[in-house]
């Protein structure tokens, strides 16, 4: 009889990166429950979520404090700083980006959720300020924020996105 291999135990989260995850974990809760095919999908999220409320603060200052961490955005293209937090919250995967030009142009089958804080300057991410943006199942863009610097938590609900050639 042969034993079972050993099977090497995923690695810790880093405990700051743990912690912040739990931060999101309500956010990412609530988040599961809207419908982004609504045209009134933002007033929704910003119903459930205020921008200006308790839990989105906590969220913003917890992010901004970890800009320079090495697990919030630990890679970098074209002078945009990246990172995936999770591939699994609530039915999203969340990822962050730290961006003040446009970024990749990609489809979300599944829609997408944007929390988006300013860094820097007044920056519109896709023409709109800090805040929440919402894009329907299937839509396209090339995310571009002006004007400044944004941080932004990208919810993806099952973690689908499709990177388009230009």
């Amino acid at each position: 009889m042969t034993s079972p291999a050993p099977t090497t135990p995923a690695p810790a989260l880093p405990a700051a990166q743990a912690q912040f995850l739990s931060l999101l974990q309500p956010l990412a809760e609530r988040l599961a429950g809207v419908d982004v095919e609504r045209k009134d999908a933002v007033r929704t999220v910003q119903r459930l979520l205020p921008f200006r409320g308790g839990l989105v603060g906590r969220v913003r200052t917890a992010a901004l404090a970890a800009i320079d961490s090495p697990w919030l955005l630990p890679k970098a293209n074209a002078g945009i700083r990246f990172g995936r937090l999770t591939k699994d919250l609530a039915g999203c995967s969340v990822d962050a980006v730290l961006m003040d030009k446009p970024g990749p142009r990609h489809r979300h089958p599944n829609g997408e959720i944007d929390l988006c804080f300013a860094r820097a300057g007044s920056p519109r991410f896709d023409g709109a300020p800090e805040g929440w943006v919402v894009y329907g199942k299937g839509s396209t863009h090339v995310p571009t924020v002006t004007g400044g610097e944004m941080l932004i938590l990208y919810f993806l609900p099952g973690a689908a996105i499709e990177f388009l050639k230009e």
